[in-house]
């Protein structure tokens, strides 16, 4: 067998242990293989061949790993716009029933709703926002008094 195709061979392998272990080092290791057994298809002697597979090893483990476990580790991205809202108090303004009313969040007024469509959330209370739907938030109150329950329909 040729020495090009051994390393091919231990490419392969080295990406199936990348598969399962998922140490980002196996698979820059694989890519270093892959060079090393392109470099012997091209006719290079097989000291050549080790000194790319060396090369490579290093640059990978080295530069491109760190790397890619800092952008792996990064914190989620922030949440903006109304999607920032959900998980913050609301101060009710108008009675907030099923079929609507008016809250302040974060010091804007939104039309709202409660979470739970048989609660009426009376004026004045505090509610935690559960979801945004369009332009209106969902809100669900805050301890103190239980919340009057609506009019069955």
């Amino acid at each position: 067998m040729e020495v090009w195709a051994a390393w091919l061979i231990l490419a392969a392998l080295l990406g199936i242990a990348e598969l399962l272990t998922l140490t980002f080092a196996l698979g820059l290791l694989a890519v270093a293989a892959l060079a090393a057994g392109v470099a012997g298809a091209a006719g290079l002697p097989l000291g050549a061949q080790a000194a790319v597979f060396a090369l490579g090893a290093v640059a990978g483990v080295v530069l491109v790993r760190p790397i890619a476990r800092r952008h792996v580790r990064r914190p989620p991205p922030l949440r903006s716009g109304s999607a920032a809202l959900v998980g913050r108090e609301a101060y009710t303004l108008t009675e907030v029933s099923r079929t609507g009313g008016r809250a302040r969040i974060g010091g804007e007024e939104w039309t709202a709703r409660p979470y739970d469509p048989d609660l009426v959330i009376p004026a004045g209370s505090v509610a935690d926002v559960l979801a945004i739907e369009g332009a209106t938030a969902l809100l669900y109150p805050v301890g103190g008094a239980p919340p009057e329950r609506g009019e069955p329909s």
